[in-house]
């Protein structure tokens, strides 16, 4: 079971919406989109500053509308999330110690989608390095190392964790080396998440209970992104056009991550409107095609957000 309870509501909306993805992108295959959407009518237990205890954010009973939201697909960047969060809970418990060269790490693995930040940063959590291949007893040293990211998330005891797996760098090229190895001959180690999985992470840091109020606040400031058309214009990177915050209008507030790589475009979002509830969305879409079309995330946005508009409690 989901961690939010379906709604009657927004089960006709969601399921509106998609119909009205499909037939404006008649290519995208049914089994080729996830979607998780939660809204948060008042009073709104997120972007509180870390006002709500665990004990009381987790009371707040959540509606959403998922749709194949338990899949695992392929995550490429959203899974640079997952290791912002490790590396907080890390910090706050004195497994590591803080350093201007991991702030840096941090700050371009989320604003600017670093691979090469993001190597640096699981390198951190893990204790491990890539290069060349390893004798078979250190390389089973250096897979369970590289695995703790995946001990701590199951020890958080979420269903929606249970299946998923986040131990992969992400690249530009591709592995090598160790890298290879521990990725298996059939890429069947990659990094996998789905799309309740990542709402629930995201839920988390907006909830401010993500490691401590504190640090799920410094999380959020590194997923800010602005609207604002010479900002966009400025940075070509700038996981707005073409993702979800494009189908926003201007006067929204936005935090977000994306994800791209050749086979899979995804979004993960938080999003506020002036005079509506504020929402979270996760969006995922598969296919080589289908990587390289900017409109289908903006479209299912803006989708949303008229759809919440219409939103009654």
């Amino acid at each position: 079971m989901p961690f939010f309870t379906r709604d009657e509501q927004l089960e006709k909306l969601g399921d509106r919406i998609l119909q009205e993805t499909w037939a404006t992108f008649p290519q995208l295959a049914q089994n080729q989109v996830a979607m998780t959407w939660l809204i948060y009518p008042p009073p709104a237990p997120v972007n509180t500053g870390g006002a709500l205890s665990p004990q009381e954010f987790w009371q707040y009973p959540v509606k959403g509308f998922g749709y194949r939201g338990v899949e695992l697909i392929y995550p490429a960047s959203v899974v640079k999330l997952f290791y912002l969060v490790a590396a907080h809970e890390w910090l706050e418990t004195g497994m590591i110690q803080p350093s201007r060269e991991l702030d840096r790490a941090l700050r371009d693995m989320i604003v600017d989608s670093s691979n090469d930040a993001t190597g640096l940063v699981v390198d951190v959590l893990t204790g491990t390095t890539s290069g060349p291949d390893l004798p078979p007893g250190p390389f089973e040293t250096w897979k369970f190392q590289r695995n703790i990211v995946n001990r701590y998330l199951q020890s958080l005891d979420w269903e929606d964790f249970k299946t998923i797996n986040v131990n992969q760098k992400t690249w530009c090229d591709g592995p090598y080396g160790r890298e290879r190895a521990f990725l298996g001959e059939q890429m069947d180690n990659r990094n996998l998440l789905t799309t309740n999985a990542v709402a629930r992470l995201l839920h988390s840091i907006v909830g401010g209970v993500a490691v401590s109020g504190r640090r799920s606040q410094a999380m959020l400031d590194l997923m800010r992104r602005s609207l604002n058309p010479a900002d966009l214009a400025a940075d070509p990177e700038n996981q707005v056009v073409g993702f979800l915050g494009e189908g926003l209008p201007q006067d929204a507030r936005l935090w977000s991550k994306a994800g791209l790589m050749s086979r899979v475009r995804h979004d993960a979002a938080y999003i506020e409107l002036p005079n509506a509830f504020p929402y979270l969305l996760v969006v995922f879409t598969e296919g080589r095609e289908h990587s390289q079309n900017q409109a289908i995330l903006p479209f299912i946005s803006q989708k949303i957000a008229a759809a919440v508009c219409e939103i009654s409690e």
